[in-house]
């Protein structure tokens, strides 16, 4: 598995799910909604395909009801997707004159990805695949957004949640976090409404030079 430089921030998500059929649209949506979250609805349909041939490839060469997990993981200018499961047989690259059922995702996987492979772990094994990203301006402050409201969960011990919880939870502490910055302003002796109509000049002009 390649490695990551730990010089940066990093966004991370791991979503344990059932190899089933069903399970894979539930599996996509939650990603879909994480990615939405971090501010990186441009990779989503592309995640989402690789997301679905990674899932659906466990449950044909698994077995349908294992568990597994799924692991998103945003770090500089990639998105890594991995699935995890317990079988340490390793899947191989055929010719792409083969039929459907052995090798169509993992020729999905060289011909989307920017880089894959496999790699065995403690519990089974790992296929893994990363996405080039390419964020705007906007993608880039929701991202850091995100990361400022999630450090500020940990550090009131709010516990990790999925989907709708999980949206409701991040708005909340969003309110939570602008309260305490306006706390912290007037701390130091200025006005709160003053701080809040230099924030929204600011997003204002932003908004408008984009």
């Amino acid at each position: 598995m390649s490695g990551y430089e730990d010089t940066e921030p990093r966004l991370r998500c791991v979503l344990p799910f059932e190899a089933a059929p069903a399970e894979v649209h539930l599996l996509r949506r939650a990603a879909a909604q994480q990615l939405s979250q971090w501010g990186m609805p441009v990779v989503t349909a592309e995640a989402e395909l690789l997301i679905t041939e990674l899932a659906t490839n466990v449950v044909k060469h698994v077995g349908e009801g294992v568990p597994a997990t799924l692991v998103l993981e945003r770090k500089g200018g990639r998105l890594r997707v991995e699935v995890h499961d317990r079988s340490t047989v390793m899947p191989l690259l055929k010719e792409t004159g083969c039929d459907v059922e052995c090798g169509r995702g993992l020729h999905l996987l060289g011909s989307l990805a920017a880089d894959w492979g496999t790699v065995l772990t403690a519990a089974g094994k790992a296929v893994w695949c990363e996405i080039s990203v390419r964020p705007t301006g906007d993608c880039l402050r929701i991202t850091r957004a995100v990361e400022a409201i999630e450090n500020y969960q940990g550090a009131r011990g709010v516990t990790a949640m999925r989907g709708g919880r999980l949206s409701a939870a991040l708005e909340e502490s969003a309110i939570e976090l602008i309260a305490d910055l306006l706390h912290w302003t007037s701390a130091r002796g200025h006005d709160p409404d003053d701080f809040l109509d230099r924030v929204q000049v600011r997003y204002e002009a932003e908004v408008d030079a984009a």
